[in-house]
């Protein structure tokens, strides 16, 4: 069984915390809506069945919830060692967060290699958003990943399955890696 870690990233107040307590099916700690900013980082273990991800049915996902506060700065390199994949998520209402993540995408992505397949895009619609789902006016490099809008009140299944999907990416990304280096140590 192929084990996963995937990052959780983007500006404050985005959403990660709620999102990852959806995804990992962790109840909210949180239910009366008060705002608790992540402190460092919250790892959240739990088995998925990722989509399209040929033979393997269940994978082991570390969902490594971080903290958008640059105060922590200094942790990052040690949290995206063996990381599998980035996800970003953002607020599409906050028009600060559209630039910020060029810079999430430049410190977790690009300084890490990652192929666009192991990163996702999360517009992160929060209750009583005013943004529809259409096209954002997205930084080139960014326009290229995948993006998911995130609505958990109104449409949490497609969120789960758009999260599955990306998953069965990232195992395929893993496998191939993993043969390619098999091959390499044969020949």
């Amino acid at each position: 069984m192929f084990k996963a870690k995937i990052l959780f990233i983007g500006p404050n107040e985005s959403g990660k915390t709620v999102v990852a307590n959806f995804l990992s099916d962790t109840a909210a700690e949180n239910v009366g809506g008060e705002y608790r900013p992540t402190q460092g980082v919250r790892i959240l273990e739990f088995e998925s069945q990722p989509e399209g991800s040929g033979d393997y049915a269940k994978c082991e996902v570390e969902l490594w919830d971080c903290s958008g506060d640059f105060k922590f700065e200094s942790c990052w390199p040690a949290l995206m060692k063996e990381s599998s994949g980035v996800v970003i998520i953002f607020n599409p209402d906050v028009p600060s967060h559209l630039k910020e993540i060029e810079t999430w995408h430049s410190m977790f992505i690009s300084s890490q290699g990652l192929q666009d397949n192991q990163c996702l895009l999360v517009a992160h619609h929060k209750p009583g958003s005013g943004v529809e789902d259409g096209r954002l006016p997205l930084a080139s490099h960014l326009a290229r990943l995948p993006l998911i809008h995130c609505n958990l009140e109104e449409e949490p299944d497609e969120v789960g399955q758009a999260f599955r999907r990306y998953l069965g990416n990232v195992i395929n990304t893993m496998s191939e890696s993993r043969e390619q280096e098999e091959m390499s140590i044969i020949t």
